[in-house]
């Protein structure tokens, strides 16, 4: 029997190595681009409802909401800093004016200093050249600081007025860091039970029975009494009697914190 040979002619320029016509092979991006099309209609059909996949839904029910609370309270404590300044043309004799101003006054300091009633300690030290309008040096000048610190207002204010060495520079009134720690526990304390009765009297007035914390933050803030100079009536009072106390007055402290977050309402 005779095979039947096909009529149909081989490709131009396929020969036997199979190579595409080259229409064909224009035609192959297009082809790509419409596929490529294709998928992203695809992907664009889903629902208007529908939840992407592989991201968490949305939270509902969530309200945010924040509470705070402040309290006031009297300073305990009182630091007093008292400061002298020397000069002459070298510096050793600076130097030794210096010592023994702060040598004498340091004898006075510590007969009265008692623990956190009355803390004694030395502050800043300096020396420096004078320099004239050529350059060079004309003189020294230095200073040195004490300074009273502690509870007993009465007693350092006695004390820095028999000091007669050392001027006071500067005074100023606080919160003792046990005044400070337990003062912030209080409010902090208020502050959180206020945004949980808040949260659950907004819970109740949306309707519904409990929540669930979901975050919260905390913050706080503090104020106390700017450093005051000395005033002059201190300083007349201590040139007409040695041992006359400085007259101070003690201000208040406040600390307010903030308690924010967000429930779950359920």
């Amino acid at each position: 029997m005779t095979p039947v040979r096909s009529a149909t002619p081989p490709l131009s320029g396929s020969g036997a190595s199979g190579v595409a016509r080259p229409d064909a092979v224009r035609r192959r991006p297009w082809m790509l681009v419409a596929g490529v099309v294709g998928l992203l209609a695809a992907l664009h059909a889903v629902p208007s409802g529908a939840q992407p996949v592989g991201m968490a839904p949305a939270p509902a029910r969530v309200l945010h909401l924040s509470a705070s609370s402040f309290l006031e309270v009297p300073q305990d404590w009182l630091t007093m800093r008292l400061n002298t300044t020397r000069e002459a043309s070298d510096a050793t004799t600076v130097q030794n004016e210096l010592k023994v101003a702060m040598e004498t006054a340091l004898r006075v300091a510590r007969e009265a200093e008692q623990g956190d009633a009355l803390r004694v300690r030395t502050g800043q030290f300096s020396l420096s050249p004078r320099y004239g309008n050529q350059g060079r040096i004309q003189g020294w000048r230095g200073s040195a600081e004490l300074i009273l610190e502690g509870r007993d207002v009465e007693r350092i204010a006695r004390t820095a007025g028999r000091i007669q060495t050392l001027t006071l520079a500067q005074s100023s009134f606080s919160l003792s860091r046990q005044a400070q720690q337990r003062l912030e526990s209080e409010v902090q304390s208020q502050a959180i039970e206020r945004f949980r009765a808040r949260a659950t009297e907004m819970t109740r007035a949306f309707g519904y029975q409990d929540y669930e914390l979901r975050e919260v933050n905390v913050s706080s803030s503090d104020e106390g009494a700017v450093p005051m100079r000395a005033p002059m009536m201190a300083m007349e009072m201590r040139a007409a009697a040695s041992d006359a106390p400085v007259p101070v007055q003690a201000g208040m402290s406040s600390v307010s914190i903030t308690v924010s977050g967000s429930i779950q309402m359920r």
